[in-house]
């Protein structure tokens, strides 16, 4: 059977100089690329489950509210990978991956002190090509399970229960 992956690159992050909170997917599907914008799939849900997270009443329809609404709270989103290979949508599909350059980001965007990884992939392209980062005392990094609908495992109870500590850390022992 013929390789029917495409070249895939990522989108730009969505920040502002008050996020401290960096939210980073592995790569966006192929609904998200093709609107060019994140978690665009309407099985996705990431989406409702920052509302509920962020207690907004009501969860925005546009895309730019929806972003609005995240740097209203000071939370960032991109990519570990900038650039992949991969047919699909599904993380399991994706080869030849070039991860985000997360020192000279973070250099940037002095204020990040949490990064939560939405996923397995997300986990093991960041944590494989920023080792350094995981001795920095300033940052908190979180493995979370992901929002995909291909992980219907975890129903929203219990990712709103596991993705909590993304933005209300448990207090220091």
């Amino acid at each position: 059977m013929p390789d029917r992956s495409s070249h895939c690159v990522g989108l730009s992050p969505s920040i502002d100089d008050r996020c401290n909170i960096l939210i980073l997917g592995s790569m966006p599907g192929e609904a998200s690329l093709m609107a060019q914008e994140y978690y665009a799939h309407p099985s996705n849900r990431f989406w409702p489950l920052m509302a509920k997270l962020l207690n907004e009443r009501d969860l925005p329809n546009a895309y730019t509210e929806r972003i609005s609404m995240l740097l209203r709270h000071h939370v960032a989103l991109w990519d570990a990978i900038h650039s992949c290979d991969r047919a699909g949508s599904l993380d399991s599909d994706i080869r030849n991956a070039e991860a985000n350059d997360f020192i000279k980001f973070l250099d940037k965007w002095k204020r990040i002190h949490t990064i939560g990884l939405n996923g397995g992939k997300a986990y093991a392209i960041f944590s494989k090509m920023n080792r350094s980062l995981f001795n920095r005392p300033d940052l908190r990094i979180l493995k979370l399970p992901s929002t995909s609908p291909a992980n219907a495992r975890w129903r929203m109870d219990a990712l709103l229960e596991a993705w909590k500590d993304l933005l209300f850390p448990p207090p220091s022992i």
